[in-house]
This record gives C-alpha cells, structure tokens and sequence, in this order.
C-alpha cells in the first residue's frame, strides 16, 4: 500500500474531522471484519487497507506527516511497523463491541514472529492537549502548570513556555504520553499553544503593532507621543505633516519569535483625531482656518 490514498480508502474527504474519520472505519470495519467474511481474500485485503488508513488519520502526528508529505513522501519516512506502533488494535475493536481484534491483528499483519512485525517492546503513543497563554506571556515566556490524564490516571505538571511562542507553536514533553507496552518507551505530550488576543498589540511573525490616534494640530506641527512597547512605555516624535495611517517604526521593540535569532520591530500606526463636537471657539477657529486654506 505504498502509494494507498487513505482518504479514499475510508470513502471521506481531507477535511473530515476526528469523529467523522471513526465513523467511517468503524462502518468499514465491521462491513469487511474477517469474520463476516471467511475465506474472502479481497475482502481481507480491504480489512487490512481501512485499518492501516485509520491507524495514520486517527493519530495527529502520523496524519501531519501524511498530509504534509503525500503518500510516497508519508511511507519513505513510515514502515508499516511505524505505522501500527500506539495503535491499539485490541481496543478499538472491543469499542466496537467485537472481539478477537489482537489475534487478527497477529494473523492479517504477521505480528510476533510471522513476518513484518517484530515481538518485544513497543512504543506508547502521543498524546495531545492545547494550552492557552496570554499575549504578553507568549512574548516573553512563562511557566504553567497543565493538567491531563495518563493511563486514567489525572497528572499534574510545571511546563515551561518558551519566549516567542505563537498559535499553533507545539512543545514536546518527553515520556509523557501513553505508557509503552511490554516494557517498551512511553509516548510523548504535545502541546499545542494558543495565544490569547492583547488589547494594546497585534502581532505578526516577531513584529508588532500598536495604535495611536493624534489630534489635527499636531497633526500639522508635529508633537511628542508616548507609545507602549513589551518593555514599557517609550516616547517617540511624530513629525509635522504626518498623514493618517502613516507607521512609525521602531526598530528592534517587537518579538523574537521562538527559534529566530532575530527580533522585530514595533510599528505604530497614526490616526488623526477627528472631533465629533465642537465648542463655539473651537468652531471659529476651524472656519478660520478653512478660509486660511487648511
């Protein structure tokens, strides 16, 4: 199956969620189970081509590397022993109310000696959880405390975010996935960061951006202005004549994203103030200034 589309092997589309991929091999599944068939070698076959789909679209990683990677790219990189590794057989077909799932596993994929599958330990899968962190503790790293269950077991532990962090940013904790089986390595814990919204910055890449709204005479004549930065406030010079929506840039104020050597720049993007109301003088004084050309 080393050029096996797996989409189309389960019948659904790239975007099918979690729920809708079970759904699929679970219908599959038990249409094409051994023992509806016997004697059935295309049908054995097809058993074994829903299980080696769903054994990479139902783990995260695995369907990453496939999606990322194609098929061919996805089986240079996994042997079908990488592929079933975390995978419980047993379990999946004990969900489903159906039994036998380790021995068939053992008859159709040659596991423990029969060929293809070697005995032994075994690797324990990965796990995954998402952890939210505030804007300013993406920028410049914090320590959490996350919770999850191993083994049904509820575990805490102090991780460390790093500084630079951004959506979608994964940290790996080694050993703290699934429990490994017959002696194998446990699995490893993913997290998957998601930064909360500031309401002072926005970010892209390491540079930042803030805004700041002026009034029209300084505007015109130009004016000291102080600006936040992750550091602190800073003051800057606007200079006379600036026109709306103009970006001051100050170099070197925004982020190091997480593996970057670099830092951003932090740019300040300038408004002009327009009043919604008027005094009587501040009135007299704009048609002035509107007979003066301004």
């Amino acid at each position: 199956m080393a050029q096996a589309d797996y989409y189309k092997i389960l019948g659904i589309e790239k975007s099918a969620s979690a729920d809708e991929i079970k759904k699929a091999f679970r219908t599959l599944a038990v249409k094409y189970h051994p023992d509806r068939n016997q004697g059935d070698k295309q049908a054995e076959e097809k058993f074994k081509e829903i299980n080696e789909a769903y054994a990479v679209l139902s783990d995260p990683d695995k369907k990453q590397q496939y999606d990322t990677f194609g098929s061919s790219g996805f089986h240079q990189q996994y042997s079908q022993e990488d592929i079933f590794r975390g995978f419980d057989f047993g379990g999946t077909f004990r969900d489903m109310g159906m039994g036998g799932g380790e021995d068939i596993f053992s008859r159709l994929f040659g596991r423990g000696g029969r060929g293809g599958f070697r005995g032994g330990p075994r690797r324990g899968g990965d796990h995954e959880m998402e952890v939210s962190v505030s804007f300013r503790d993406a920028a410049h790293g914090a320590e959490r405390l996350v919770a999850f269950r191993r083994s049904g077991v509820r575990e805490e532990l102090k991780i460390r975010i790093p500084a630079g962090v951004d959506n979608g940013s994964r940290i790996r904790v080694p050993g703290k996935g699934a429990q490994g089986e017959a002696g194998g390595e446990a699995g490893d814990l993913f997290l998957t960061i998601t930064v909360l919204p500031d309401p002072v910055f926005s970010r892209d890449g390491g540079d930042l951006f803030v805004e700041r709204s002026i009034p029209f005479s300084a505007a015109c004549l130009g004016t000291p202005l102080e600006v936040p930065t992750l550091e602190g406030d800073k003051r800057i010079k606007v200079p006379a004549g600036i026109q709306p929506g103009t970006k001051i840039r100050l170099k070197g104020c925004g982020i190091k994203p997480l593996g970057s050597n670099a830092r951003g720049d932090l740019f300040v993007k300038v408004s002009v103030h327009v009043p919604e109301a008027l005094t009587s003088e501040q009135k007299k004084l704009v048609e002035e200034l509107a007979r003066k050309g301004l």
